[in-house]
């Protein structure tokens, strides 16, 4: 890190700002929806996929722009991004049918897996392993607290009016000028002294990564129904909730380079599961809002241990040259997770109500956690 220039390391952070803010800027806007689209039946489930559609195209295009990006640059394909990001991430400021607005957030997609794979990929090629660790939690810690300003700024903009929430996207403008002076390309070679065991067990990581992502999102696509639906709460304490998780992601994600050298991979992605059981559990029995400020921390600090955790894994196991490509495919998993989250659990939400939902949950992973450690001690 010694070797990089302190602006360059800046931009890369406000890089992977932009993909954390891809989805949670808008989130308290969507059960506004349903006051506007009065007239579109099932717009409660349409609200919830303006959430997720950007992350279907993100897993169904990230391995092909792995490819892509892989072949013309990493720099150039950051730059159009960036400007298809805040064109299209904005345009729900002024696109009128639901249709449209479906469609933007489907080009939005693209710019953010472009944007999401060029900001893993440059971790691997500025930082040595040792390094890695340390600037991996102060990413994922600046991506979380991105995340507090844009979820709160958007929950208050939506209390205003549920379009003011999608200006936020116009801040990659802002980012433009630092990419364009300080991100380079970075010719690497091999270094024999990084361990790399390539490709090994690779597709069982994309599986813990799908399997966190699908899990973690239900906090922003089903925490503003709970609030706003059941406790009558304002969209900015909606946002406020979910910018504290955010907050406390951010701790997480630093924790995670100190708890590293104690514990393997595995170990620390149950330990980060661990404590989202307890999190989703106690939503579940909760009976004032207030609670929320209980539960909200042990959600956000779980899932930065284990989302910085679960990346650390893949690039450790990719070599230098298949850098790109992984970490598309990588993306693809953590955004099929996106997608998958709020149509997957629908059919039980509406079965047993959104906070009874919680508690299930909660309590499913304390099983799946208990199994999983008989496992290990099996084999």
């Amino acid at each position: 890190m010694n070797n990089i220039k302190k602006l360059t390391i800046f931009t890369l952070l406000l890089l992977a700002m932009t993909t954390s803010m891809s989805n949670v800027a808008i989130v308290t806007a969507l059960p506004h929806l349903k006051d506007h689209f009065t007239n579109v039946s099932n717009i409660e489930f349409y609200s919830r996929l303006m959430l997720t559609l950007p992350s279907f195209v993100i897993a169904l295009l990230a391995p092909i722009l792995g490819h892509i990006i892989f072949k013309y640059g990493k720099k150039k394909s950051v730059i159009i991004a960036l400007i298809v990001f805040s064109i299209s991430g904005s345009a729900g400021l002024y696109l009128q049918t639901l249709e449209m607005l479906l469609f933007s957030r489907a080009i939005f997609g693209i710019a953010v897996a472009t944007l999401m794979i060029v900001s893993t990929s440059l971790i691997g090629d500025y930082f040595k392993l040792e390094h890695r660790h340390k600037f991996m939690g102060y990413q994922s810690a600046f991506m979380a607290l991105g995340g507090v300003v844009f979820v709160v700024g958007g929950g208050v903009l939506s209390d205003i009016n549920w379009r003011y929430s999608f200006s936020i996207y116009l801040i990659g403008f802002i980012l433009l000028p630092f990419v364009i002076t300080q991100i380079k390309e970075v010719i690497v070679t091999e270094d024999s002294s990084e361990e790399i065991e390539v490709d090994s067990n690779m597709y069982f990581i994309y599986f813990l990564a799908f399997f966190y992502m699908i899990i973690f999102f239900i906090l922003p696509t089903q925490i503003p129904f709970l609030l706003i639906e059941k406790f009558k709460a304002s969209g900015s304490f909606a946002g406020t909730i979910i910018a504290i998780a955010f907050a406390f992601n951010a701790l997480g994600a630093i924790t995670f380079s100190k708890i590293k050298n104690r514990y393997s991979y595995s170990t620390i992605y149950l330990i980060g599961l661990f404590i989202i059981a307890i999190g989703f559990a106690g939503v579940g029995l909760i009976k004032e809002t207030y609670l929320f400020f209980i539960t909200s921390p042990l959600l956000g600090f779980g899932g930065g241990i284990m989302m910085t955790n679960i990346t650390a894994w893949m690039l450790s196991k990719t070599s230098i040259k298949k850098r790109v490509k992984t970490s598309g495919y990588f993306t693809s998993a953590i955004f099929l997770g996106q997608f998958s989250s709020p149509i997957v659990f629908h059919p039980l939400v509406s079965f047993l109500g959104v906070q009874s939902f919680f508690f299930t949950i909660g309590i499913s992973l304390f099983v799946i956690i208990v199994f999983s450690l008989l496992y290990i001690k099996i084999k």
